[in-house]
């Protein structure tokens, strides 16, 4: 039923006899219509890996560098291929999760990801280098990107247990912390040295692509077994938002953007309510 849904269709209709969207040697632009964004949404929609889809896989495998590390466009020559760039967690972590999520957890490649990814990460800082993050350090509490590091996380979670290497838990609990140590959303730095909401973080969406919000940070939490006294917080904003009958809207949206409109912004959402459900159980259920 995913499969012949309607979304589905319009995104596997878009795509090129090749295997990409929109354009050969750029998986990323434009946003939200090009080949790693698709294989993103179709991946979280629970679609199965069809022959269709192993071409999209394939050709984001392109894009790959020998350290494993993934950029966005094609490299031209081998220099290229032999990039040291190191920043972008968000894509590689965007890419190990619909990877995994369509059985290629065990192909060399993705391997080299995970290996790039623990060999790359910042065990005194926590997260990720990224030349984006943050636009103003003074403006944050974490020094590597915070919403990058959500992404690979979330990737590591879906993860079956005994595919964890002992360096791989190492990064999962630095990172947890990290989380739970800014409360989730509070990551931001006010002038006085207090912490601030990141207010964006509080309208859940669906997809979110390379942003994070709450939800997303307590779905990847609960996944992993983590039930803390700061969490709560959070927890709390999950039940706030739940309307009389039952459902979540959804409040943040790109439709418009993407080949095809999922859900309707500020209208109940199948796939927040679903989401929120599985936090609140995850975190309640014993």
């Amino acid at each position: 039923m995913v499969m012949a849904s309607p979304t589905v269709q319009a995104i596997l209709g878009n795509q090129a006899k090749e295997g990409y969207w929109m354009k050969e040697e750029d998986m990323y632009l434009p946003k939200y219509r090009a080949t790693t964004h698709q294989l993103l949404i179709l991946s979280e929609l629970g679609c199965r890996p069809t022959p269709e889809i192993r071409s999209g896989l394939e050709q984001v495998f392109r894009f790959q560098r020998y350290s494993g590390h993934f950029l966005t466009k094609l490299p031209k020559t081998e220099k290229g291929r032999a990039s040291k760039i190191t920043d972008g967690c968000c894509l590689d972590g965007n890419i190990l999760f619909y990877m995994n999520r369509f059985g290629y957890l065990d192909d060399p490649r993705v391997q080299k990801l995970i290996d790039f990814l623990v060999g790359v990460h910042s065990a005194k800082d926590a997260g990720w280098s990224c030349r984006a993050y943050p636009i103003d350090p003074d403006g944050v509490f974490p020094v590597n990107c915070y919403m990058g590091a959500v992404k690979v996380l979330k990737a590591l979670a879906i993860m079956p247990e005994k595919a964890r290497s002992e360096p791989i838990r190492h990064v999962i609990d630095r990172e947890v912390e990290n989380l739970l140590e800014n409360g989730v959303y509070r990551y931001r730095r006010n002038p006085d040295g207090g912490r601030k909401e990141k207010a964006g973080w509080k309208r859940f969406g669906f997809p979110i692509f390379y942003q994070s919000d709450v939800l997303e940070v307590l779905e990847t939490l609960t996944r992993l077994g983590v039930r803390d006294p700061r969490m709560r917080d959070s927890i709390g904003l999950v039940e706030e938002y739940q309307g009389e009958d039952g459902r979540w809207l959804l409040k943040n949206s790109f439709n418009g953007k993407m080949w095809v409109n999922i859900e309707e912004k500020k209208k109940p959402s199948k796939w927040i309510t679903l989401k929120a459900f599985n936090v609140l159980k995850g975190y309640y259920t014993d």
